[in-house]
């Protein structure tokens, strides 16, 4: 990204740097519920324990991005409650 400044290098290299780094997060969190969905359908595990997955991938979210939560339920929590509806059969 150029900086907005033609003179100013370093606040252009730094909005790089804070656009890699939310890059990385994001990547980070995909990751995080992707293995843990994938927990969810895969293992033998209680439906306490399935929730217990959820809200640990819900704390990393909390943690990489503070003030998110309701990003958090739109975004992934529909995702997690397909999960374990299908797995538990709980229609």
């Amino acid at each position: 990204m150029k900086s907005i400044f033609k003179s100013d290098k370093i606040f252009g290299m730094e909005m790089d740097e804070k656009i890699r780094l939310e890059n990385m997060k994001i990547r980070y969190l995909r990751l995080v519920v992707d293995l843990s969905i994938a927990e969810i359908y895969q293992s033998k595990i209680s439906l306490l324990e399935a929730l217990r997955i959820m809200k640990r991938a819900r704390n990393v979210a909390m943690n990489l991005f503070p003030d998110s939560e309701s990003t958090f339920d739109l975004v992934y929590a529909p995702r997690f409650r397909r999960a374990i509806l299908e797995r538990f059969r709980l229609n």
